[in-house]
């Protein structure tokens, strides 16, 4: 079997001024705005009150000590997260990873709410033939830049800078004294009649929505990826996938490199890890939590226990409703449509994070089979491109048949995906910190308060996978 070559020694460059490491958290941002931010945190919130915003800070907060820890392995050593992992824990892995994306991720259910909504706000009937043109509208939108990394940068930070304060001056317009009061005391746990959790609260959507307060599944591991092209720390030295239409390619490294942890280096390290710190807590924490509990305000404003918000994601369409009527009908349409475009850029960068993990991890388990060790690899780093669309379009393609086959529905295609992705983390929590703490050396370890960070929310995702897998197994057997 051929081995991943290991680590060279070489130089760690000298730490980028913050402004210039401002990026790769918008991408993960945007990826969970469509999911936990826009639909089941706010569904939560419309169908069972505040009381349950709690959980959303604490899952958000857990990903941001998990993205971290991703974060420090690609920092110290140049390579993906999932190289890394490969390394300690064999050469399943990289498949591992790949079913743990694809899978779960394959329900087409954020880009089947934005078509709903899209739908809605043009006042036009909703129909699988919307979501299927939204898909190839996606697809066609990564074959325009040179660059794919930078296609998601730009497409996320647009999105996020219009979107972001759109929604913090309309909720700013409609919540009440009253609702401010029971948002605060949502972030203790305290809701209306209830403690922490409110009965009848489904547990599979709550599982769902603790995996997707932030980004969810293995798209956090993407972070790595990001981090690597955008050339943090020893990641300098690798490349970036380029589109396969351009005719241009960059030379990209699989296998990382490290430095020699002398005094100086370690300083330069220190204040590298303080910067991204920041750059990850402003865009994805503060704004992520922000974003998050304002759109769970405005649902519970708008359309708290109205009829028809306990299914699907009409608690959105309800919201431009209310919008309209207490204010212009146009403002209610551009609520819609704004809500319609973050879902879109979510499908949009949820997709891409995959086809960048698919790819990669292919490319890993092609350098570590047989074939490969006698000369007949199949894939190699200058092929990534091609993998990245191929797996791109295998997903939209995928996409199109489950709507086809009258899958339509977005609520149920989000939930089913999000409780697949909350076991992932579990498992690659653990998985991680495992890596960091044995495979980096003493001085680059995560400290203890990292430490307590991921090991919580290991115990956390673990705890709520079981009693979910439990509760679906005694169902199924009664």
């Amino acid at each position: 079997m051929s081995k991943l070559s290991p680590l060279s020694i070489k130089d760690l460059p000298p730490p980028l001024p913050l402004k210039k490491l401002i990026g790769p958290s918008f991408i993960i941002l945007g990826v969970g705005l469509g999911s936990g931010e826009l639909i089941l945190w706010p569904y939560l919130a419309s169908n069972f009150g505040l009381g349950i915003i709690w959980a959303a800070v604490l899952g958000i907060t857990f990903q941001f000590f998990i993205n971290m820890e991703i974060e420090r392995y690609t920092l110290a050593t140049g390579e993906s997260i999932f190289v890394g992992l490969t390394r300690k824990f064999g050469k399943i892995t990289p498949y591992w990873f790949i079913a743990t994306t694809l899978i779960p991720w394959m329900w087409p259910g954020i880009i089947a709410s934005s078509a709903k909504v899209f739908s809605a706000g043009f006042g036009i009937t909703y129909s699988k033939y919307a979501g299927i043109l939204l898909l190839l509208l996606l697809g066609g939108l990564y074959s325009l830049g040179h660059i794919v990394y930078k296609t998601q940068e730009k497409t996320q930070k647009a999105i996020i800078l219009v979107g972001v304060p759109f929604v913090f001056l309309i909720t700013l317009f409609f919540a009440k004294p009253i609702d401010w009061v029971a948002l605060g005391r949502g972030l203790v746990g305290l809701g209306e009649g209830f403690w922490l959790l409110p009965k009848g609260l489904p547990i599979a959507t709550f599982l769902g929505a603790l995996a997707y307060a932030g980004a969810g599944g293995t798209l956090n591991l993407a972070q790595s990826l990001y981090v690597k092209e955008k050339g943090y720390g020893m990641a300098k030295y690798a490349g970036h996938i380029t589109n396969v239409l351009s005719g241009k390619k960059e030379d990209i490294s699989l296998e990382g490199a490290t430095f020699e942890t002398t005094d100086e280096n370690i300083n330069n390290f220190k204040l590298w890890w303080r910067r991204i710190n920041i750059e990850h807590a402003i865009v994805f924490w503060i704004t992520g939590a922000f974003t998050m509990i304002l759109l769970s305000l405005l649902a519970y404003s708008t359309a708290y226990k109205d009829p028809g918000v306990e299914t699907s994601i009409n608690f959105v369409i309800r919201e431009g409703s209310v919008i309209a009527s207490r204010t212009f009908p146009f403002l209610g349409t551009f609520f819609l449509l704004m809500a319609g475009v973050m879902l879109f850029g979510t499908q949009f960068s949820v997709y891409g994070s995959n086809a960048r993990i698919s790819s990669e991890n292919m490319v890993i388990a092609d350098k570590l089979s047989l074939a490969s060790s006698l000369g007949k690899a199949r894939f190699s780093t200058d092929k990534l491109p091609k993998l990245f669309y191929g797996f791109l379009w295998l997903q939209i393609l995928v996409g199109i048949a489950i709507f086809l086959l009258g899958f339509t529905e977005p609520l149920a295609l989000v939930v089913t995906g999000a409780v697949l992705n909350a076991i992932s983390m579990f498992i690659y929590s653990g998985m991680i910190l495992w890596l960091n703490l044995t495979s980096l050396e003493k001085p680059l370890r995560p400290s203890l308060i990292r430490i307590i960070g991921v090991g919580g929310a290991f115990l956390f995702y673990g705890g709520f996978s079981i009693f979910t897998i439990i509760l679906n197994l005694q169902k199924f057997i009664s």
